[in-house]
């Protein structure tokens, strides 16, 4: 849904300034942040609707990440999107209660289209 918060964690600068911009352009409302500590660090101090979070990073990768979000039982859901994918890696992101599980790149439709999706299960789950 536009205006919705979304939080897009990932290490590679230009990535996350141009995704930005897109979500941006969209209506959405981006925070990115270029560490699995700095996502952790920005969701204990706002409410975001909808991570978009890096697998591969230097530091908390991203599954570490996944079950820190977890932890704190916040009413947020993630969406996995990396270039470093694989069946193990999706599988694992799955059980630990990732939305889903993209390959970077993709399109921005099918990005918008998997946040509007993790959107209505957050929404639905706070009903």
């Amino acid at each position: 849904m536009k205006g919705s918060r979304v939080l897009l964690v990932d290490d590679e600068t230009v990535f996350t300034n141009n995704m930005s911009k897109l979500l941006t352009s969209r209506g959405y409302r981006v925070t990115a942040v270029n560490s699995g500590d700095s996502a952790i660090q920005a969701l204990e101090k706002e409410d975001f609707d909808v991570v978009v979070l890096d697998l591969k990073m230097p530091g908390m990768d991203g599954i570490t990440t996944l079950k820190e979000i977890k932890k704190l039982g916040l009413f947020t859901e993630t969406l996995i999107l990396t270039g470093h994918g694989s069946i193990d890696s999706a599988m694992e992101a799955t059980k630990l209660g990732a939305y889903d599980y993209l390959p970077k790149p993709c399109e921005i439709g099918e990005l918008v289209a998997k946040i509007e999706g993790a959107w209505e299960k957050k929404d639905n789950t706070n009903d």
